[in-house]
């Protein structure tokens, strides 16, 4: 039996028609829009979609985006300028910087850059003041990756609460802070990475099973517990059509879609664990929209904590 497909793109969807009546009144008591500015710098075809779609969402939701491009040549002094500046702008009330920066500006410019973005206006969640504000259990602006896993849990009715979930990947963005945002619901986490050992051993122990790590079909049958809950966060375009065949079959929809594009997005999760799990998000229309959602919401917060002051 199939698993249960968990809709991110309908729960995205119910997140911002939520949020449109309180931008109304944020704008009928404000006169003013609460408003986003996404800084994107360089010229990576993949980070110019990604801020298209942030920028047609934000837009529809009644929010005021502002995409502030900078050239690839842009020197790390001019790019924290810019940060700074927005940062004293009193009209701006959250700040994306698009990843990943320019390779040209070194390997510390893009921890350096979100340090550089005021607390009160990050609403990627990734300065350190609200990290340890999540640590705590205390923040207002968290990483919207993990904050659209939970809201796509609880609103599917997937309870977490005295559960056992494995994480697999550790980073900043998603794998760290999903196992936090676990933890303060009461579920036992593990976090899987390289360098662990049996790791199909403990992803086969989750009742909720959660990977981030970029790597297509990783994922297979034989590390998911029968009618697990399995939530599918990596997204990897490929052009590897050798690599489609082996996922999907030589036959199958997505190969057809594949064939006249030549390229697609895969999973982590081998597609043959729809037939394992309880209930599973697809790549795409799984986490993807609900990172955006979750944006929106974060920018939302943001104006509304910034006008009470």
């Amino acid at each position: 039996m199939a698993a249960n497909r968990l809709d991110g793109t309908a729960c995205a969807a119910a997140i911002k028609s939520e949020l449109a009546p309180r931008v109304s009144a944020f704008v009928s008591q404000h006169r003013r829009a609460p408003s986003l500015h996404i800084l994107l710098v360089g010229d990576d075809p993949a980070s110019h979609v990604y801020v298209r779609n942030k920028e047609r969402a934000g837009i529809e939701t009644g929010l005021q985006v502002t995409v502030r491009r900078m050239n690839a040549d842009s020197s790390r002094e001019q790019v924290l300028g810019m940060v700074h500046q927005l940062n004293d702008d009193p009209t701006c009330d959250g700040i994306l910087v698009q990843a990943p920066l320019p390779a040209s500006l070194g390997r510390a410019a893009t921890q350096d850059v979100f340090d550089a973005i005021s607390p009160v206006k990050d609403v990627d969640g990734f300065h350190p003041l609200n990290v340890g504000l999540l640590v705590q259990g205390r923040a207002t602006l968290m990483p919207c990756t993990p904050s659209g896993v939970i809201e796509l849990l609880e609103r599917s009715k997937i309870a977490i609460a005295g559960t056992r979930s494995v994480v697999i990947g550790r980073s900043e963005i998603v794998g760290k802070p999903m196992a936090l945002m676990l933890l303060q619901r009461d579920s036992t986490v593990t976090i899987c990475h390289s360098r662990t050992k049996d790791l199909a051993g403990i992803a086969r122990d989750a009742d909720i099973l959660v990977s981030a790590i970029g790597r297509p079909g990783f994922v297979t049958p034989d590390m998911v517990k029968p009618g697990a809950t399995v939530v599918d966060v990596g997204i990897s375009p490929t052009a590897d059509r050798q690599l489609v065949v082996s996922l999907f079959g030589v036959a199958s929809e997505r190969m057809v879609g594949f064939d006249k594009k030549g390229t697609t997005v895969v999973g982590d999760v081998h597609p043959g664990v729809w037939s394992v799990a309880g209930a599973m998000t697809p790549v795409p229309g799984g986490v993807g929209p609900l990172t955006i959602a979750l944006l929106l919401k974060n920018t939302l917060a943001a104006a509304e904590s910034r006008a009470a002051r």
